[in-house]
Order: C-alpha cells, then sequence, then structure tokens
C-alpha cells in the first residue's frame, strides 16, 4: 500500500468522525505519521483529497456489484441486490454519502470517472434485466435514473427524520426498499422512450 493509499484512509476515517470539516491535510499528515507537508506531494487541496475519497467509495460501490454479477445471478437478482446495498451504505456511512452527492467546488476528473463508471453499471443492470425479461422494455437512461432517483430519495429521507409513515413514526428504508420491489415489476417500471418535441432545436 502506498503513502497515498494511507493519506485517502486517513482523510477516510476523520470524514466518518466528523464530516467534511473535519478533514485538514495536516491532521491527515499527523495521523499517517508524516510530516505536515508531504500530504501535499500526492494532493494539492483538501478538495482534491476528498474528492479522492468520494471516487474511492463509488469504485468500492462498484466492485461489490460486480461481484454479484460474476457470481452468476440473475441480473434482476443484482439489481435489487445493488439498490438494497446503497441504501445500507447510505445508512452505515451517511457522512461518505453525503459527500459524494454534495456540491463541489472544483471539477475532479477521477470523481467524475468513478461516477461515470457507477451509471454505466447501472445502465447495464438495467439492459441485462430486460433482456431476461425481468424488467419491461423502454429507454434505459431513463429506467436507471428512475431506479436511482428511488434509491437516493429514500436514503436522503431517512436520513433527515423525513421518512415517515403511518402515525408520523419512522420508517425503516431498507424495509421500503425490499417493499417497493416486491411489486410486479411491469407496474412499477413502465417507461416509454422519450418524447421526441419536433419544434425543439
Amino acid at each position: 500500500m502506498s503513502l497515498r493509499d494511507d493519506l485517502v484512509i486517513a482523510a477516510t476515517e476523520l470524514l466518518d468522525e466528523g464530516g467534511p470539516e473535519n478533514v485538514t491535510l495536516r491532521e491527515v499528515g499527523r495521523r499517517t505519521g508524516v510530516s505536515r507537508t508531504a500530504p501535499y506531494r500526492h494532493f494539492t487541496s483538501k478538495s482534491g483529497l476528498l474528492a479522492t475519497v468520494a471516487a474511492e467509495e463509488l469504485r468500492q460501490l462498484v466492485v461489490d456489484v460486480e461481484a454479484l454479477l460474476r457470481a452468476g445471478r440473475p441480473a434482476a437478482e443484482v439489481l435489487r441486490q445493488a439498490m438494497l446495498h446503497y441504501v445500507r451504505w447510505a445508512r452505515t456511512r451517511p457522512e461518505r454519502f453525503r459527500l459524494v452527492f454534495g456540491r463541489w467546488q472544483e471539477e475532479s476528473d477521477e470523481l467524475q470517472q468513478a461516477a461515470g463508471r457507477a451509471n454505466e453499471l447501472l445502465v447495464e443492470l438495467v439492459h441485462r434485466s430486460q433482456t431476461e425479461g425481468a424488467l419491461p422494455p423502454g429507454d434505459l437512461w431513463s429506467m436507471a435514473a428512475a431506479i436511482r432517483a428511488f434509491a437516493h430519495g429514500v436514503a436522503v429521507l431517512e436520513q433527515t427524520g423525513h421518512l415517515l409513515g403511518r402515525d408520523r413514526r419512522p420508517m425503516d428504508a431498507v424495509v421500503l426498499v425490499e417493499s417497493y420491489l416486491a411489486i410486479a415489476p411491469d407496474q412499477v417500471f413502465r417507461f416509454a422512450s422519450p418524447a421526441v418535441d419536433p419544434a425543439a432545436p
């Protein structure tokens, strides 16, 4: 493992303990056992370091889902497990979840590439599920966006205390997603191709 990897691990630990404001290059260096200037040889700014942390989180999510695919499970089952994994990740690693999907002041090629791969994998799962007959025909990207939006919205509502059911009692995000997926797929995911406005440029 390289020093750069050690710095990312230390930054992730600090993030978990107190959010992005708890992460400083100086403290990352101290926790890693290197000089104050050593982290700057790998990251020119705190924002760059946090972008790498966020990218690593997305890459790990992809690795976890790809492992399910390699196990030979049907794509629809992998898609189901991926959604549940996403919600559990948001619940157990809330600071990482908020970091990944927060507002970024600086562009990061590394983060964009990781996000792009995660999105492509979701679209691939939707396509395979359609091929298997587990999902109805429809625009791949629209369907993938809807699935992602549902899982993400449930996770955010749970984190903010707004996922409420009868008598305003908190609902369990994982149970809600499981219940949602128990509905017949052709009723949940019925997408037609987006209409094209002939007057649009």
